[in-house]
């Protein structure tokens, strides 16, 4: 009798494991995507260590009721794992689904574990609201978690299939949200409801897919071309986290940097001439170790994981071959973000500054460049870890402010011999202080002479000796020796404590 039992436990199992019925299997592998425990074997290094809930409503014929929730470990690292298994019912929502979720996300945060989710979901059951929409213990109680927990532990998303409506709001609560390109969707309505209430007729695509979120809208952090891809950039983001919030990241072997060609050669002396500060970035950072984030979004400034000396540090730069580097709306939303989760999780700064200044004119203006200007001052202000910013060229008005000059208190501010701050760049400064001198002056051809003389002399007093003269940075610094200096005062930085601010939260100017 008891072998029987044995038996039909196994059989009961084994069942659990296939997920939803073969024909649910075969469309799902038809349309290019893995099966969830595929998933789990590239994201874990081997079997899990367990898993909760398999035979939940497995006598409904909805094994595990479309969700596994797992402990393992990436890299040697224990993580939780939330993976919607989408054969069973499109990975829909069920009275259990949640139940298994927030139990998983309380476990992570009393783990003091990273939490990935690897979402494939068509949103929530229509068929069980009753139960599980309206009342304390519901759907929403996920979202809850994911507030709660926010800063505590890492928490990424892989999302290959869709996430509609309120689902929606699992990668957007995340730390950072990885799409497969062609497969991931997020939309709050789909193309079809839109239609439907707004007369608007667009492709799923085009309503909330992964071009979109990575180039437009902001959601995905990194957009992707496969399911293995996806799975292989939440392993690397877990790389250079700790596993919570009173934790260090990880350090591994330095590795020197890659071989760029001269550094004096890849910054101009010439403020107006642009370059790719990618490769900067290369030529001081060890080989290999930059890993972007949001890159398809603001392009105008660059954001991203690296290392320096085996550490891991978050770089914001901005890109003068884009827009100048100028900040917009969207690029101050981008940097805050990114400020924070460093922030977070404890992982240092690097800010290289090469800046005109935030965006203006009317249409910068009706965007509200001021309240996302004031989101990434706030965000830079409020920081805790170590932080460091390198003059590169142009750090002018609120832009240098904004890119953590000295005003924000940073530990250290650096400058390269190339630097030029300054309130304003000389063609502004010059049309604010001297345009009716200017256009007094009848004779266009004298008119020009005038104020090109006036550019030269104001350029000429705007150098990185004056302000080093006034102490206002705390080292001037050749670029080739750039590096060897952050590693050095990154090491020293570690060590001290600075005291956090005393308050329930910041009235965040978003």
């Amino acid at each position: 009798m008891a072998t029987d039992l044995y038996d039909e436990l196994d059989r009961r199992l084994a069942a659990a494991r296939r997920g939803g019925p073969q024909a649910a299997r075969d469309k799902h592998r038809a349309a290019g995507k893995l099966l969830v425990r595929e998933r789990l074997q590239l994201l874990l290094d081997d079997i899990e260590e367990f898993e909760d809930g398999l035979l939940a409503r497995h006598l409904e014929d909805l094994p595990a009721d479309g969700v596994v929730t797992c402990v393992g470990h990436v890299d040697g690292r224990r993580v939780c794992v939330i993976a919607n298994d989408y054969t069973v019912k499109a990975g829909a929502w069920g009275k259990r689904t949640f139940e298994k979720i927030t139990r998983m996300q309380l476990l992570a945060d009393e783990l003091g574990v990273p939490l990935v989710y690897l979402v494939d979901a068509a949103g929530a059951r229509i068929d069980e609201q009753f139960e599980s929409y309206a009342g304390r213990h519901a759907w929403g109680n996920i979202f809850y978690n994911q507030v709660q927990i926010s800063g505590r532990v890492p928490q990424i998303c892989a999302l290959f299939g869709p996430s509609p409506a309120g689902a929606a709001y699992v990668p957007a609560l995340c730390d950072v949200t990885i799409m497969v390109k062609g497969t991931a969707t997020a939309y709050i309505g789909s193309p079809r409801v839109a239609e439907m209430v707004t007369g608007e007729s667009v492709s799923l695509e085009e309503m909330g897919g992964a071009e979109l979120h990575a180039r437009v809208s902001g959601l995905a952090d990194v957009m992707v071309a496969t399911e293995v891809e996806a799975i292989d950039a939440v392993r690397l983001y877990l790389s250079y986290l700790p596993a919570s919030w009173e934790q260090q990241p990880p350090r591994v072997a330095a590795r020197p940097p890659r071989d760029v060609g001269p550094l004096r050669d890849v910054v101009p002396a010439n403020e107006a001439t642009p370059y790719d500060v990618h490769l900067l970035i290369d030529g001081i950072v060890d080989a290999d170790s930059f890993f972007e984030h949001k890159e398809l979004f603001a392009p105008e400034l660059v954001t991203g994981f690296a290392r320096i000396d085996g550490s891991p540090i978050g770089i914001v730069a901005n890109q003068s071959s884009v827009k100048a580097g100028v900040l917009f709306s969207d690029s101050s939303d981008k940097a805050a973000r990114f400020v924070w989760m460093c922030n977070a999780y404890n992982v240092p700064l690097l800010f290289l500054v090469d800046v005109p200044g935030y965006m203006l004119g009317t249409v910068a203006e009706r965007d509200g460049i001021i309240r996302h200007g004031a989101k990434m001052l706030f965000a830079v202000a409020e920081s805790r870890v170590p932080r460091i910013a390198v003059i590169v060229r142009k750090a002018y008005g609120g832009g240098y402010l904004g890119m953590s000059g000295s005003p924000m208190n940073p530990d250290a501010v650096l400058a390269l011999p190339t630097a030029k701050p300054a309130l304003l760049g000389p063609e502004a400064a010059i049309a604010g202080v001297h345009y009716n001198r200017a256009m007094a002056i009848e004779d266009e051809a004298e008119r020009q002479r005038f104020v090109a003389a006036l550019r030269a002399e104001y350029a000429e007093k705007v150098d990185v000796f004056q302000i080093a003269n006034e102490n206002a940075v705390e080292a001037v610094v050749p670029v080739e020796d750039l590096r060897g200096e952050l590693a050095s005062r990154f090491r020293v930085y570690r060590d001290r404590r600075k005291p956090e601010i005393r308050r329930r939260n910041g009235v965040y100017p978003v």
